[in-house]
């Protein structure tokens, strides 16, 4: 891959990581609940789910899926639910006095972080179908694509723990400003809002025909 075309992919990736999304609302979600060391957990299970998307995207599974309405349907519905749920988690969440002195409620396992953000990503099928519209793109036929593909893989899994990093932190921060059941109440009502939203506009997206 030459130095001018990873580049642009390189800006690419930022732009796409920054747009706000699901993965987004659920490290600001893990943030405010655990605190930024614990949250971020949920950071590397979107990666790893990022990564499995790549790899189905070179492997040409992509392909089916984006041509393919059941398979289409069923991860999407399945994202859809799991989205809503989480929803639900967040607004049925437990609110409690914080001092400035005393930790964020018990955290979840790294594991079970983890696995929430695999689930998070894994469960948009638009996802792959935008992997496979945008990597062939940057691919030079003429240079192996194995390695190719692991250096766009390696680039937009560094930047998005970047960017989800970020979001996580600064979520992190607004938790030690909370004092009031009512503010920890406000706060999970509207993440909550956050994830139903993401599950509602996830069902209303469409395989586009081709």
């Amino acid at each position: 891959m030459a130095l001018e075309t990873w580049l642009a992919y390189f800006a690419a990736c930022w732009v796409i990581s920054l747009s706000p999304g699901a993965g987004a609302i659920a490290s600001m979600s893990s943030g405010l609940n655990h605190g930024f060391r614990r949250g971020y957990w949920n950071a590397v299970g979107l990666q790893l789910a990022l990564a499995l998307q790549i790899v189905v995207v070179a492997a040409g599974l992509g392909a089916l899926l984006a041509t393919s309405e059941l398979a289409f349907g069923l991860v999407k519905w399945f994202g859809v639910a799991y989205l809503a749920y989480l929803g639900w988690r967040q607004w049925q969440a437990p609110v409690d006095e914080l001092a400035a002195e005393r930790a964020p409620r018990r955290p979840e396992r790294p594991l079970a972080l983890m696995l929430r953000g695999f689930l998070v990503n894994a469960g948009n099928p638009k996802a792959i179908v935008f992997i496979l519209a945008v990597l062939p793109q940057f691919l030079d036929p003429a240079r192996p694509l194995l390695v190719q593909y692991l250096v766009m893989a390696a680039t937009m899994i560094g930047v998005d723990l970047l960017v989800m990093a970020g979001y996580t932190g600064l979520a992190a921060r607004v938790l030690r400003l909370l004092r009031s059941p009512r503010q920890q109440r406000l706060l999970n009502r509207t993440f909550a809002g956050f994830f139903v939203a993401a599950a509602g506009l996830l069902a209303l997206v469409r395989r586009t025909p081709g």
